[in-house]
């Protein structure tokens, strides 16, 4: 008898463990086997490794230094905004 197979939403669900690796060896046929037959969910795949590869670009250190000439009243603006809330 033939398992039923991964819905997209279970798909969805643990879309970061199989996209980082972590999941069991029959997870990640599930997964395949699944995205063999439903190009929908290869869309969302390759849109969430594209997210992941972005939001990991944004957050990198930039070899980029802050410019020198910053006015002094936007420096002072900035300490009392993250002072209000609390940062």
């Amino acid at each position: 008898m033939t398992r039923p197979l991964l819905t997209c939403k279970q798909l969805i669900d643990f879309l970061d463990g199989y996209v980082e690796e972590e999941l069991s060896a029959d997870e990640r046929a599930e997964f395949d086997r699944h995205l063999a037959l439903c190009p929908p969910c290869i869309a969302y795949l390759e849109s969430y490794r594209a997210t992941v590869r972005l939001g990991r670009s944004a957050l990198a250190p930039s070899e980029e230094e802050a410019p020198n000439d910053v006015p002094e009243a936007l420096v002072h603006a900035i300490l009392a905004a993250r002072r209000r809330s609390g940062a």
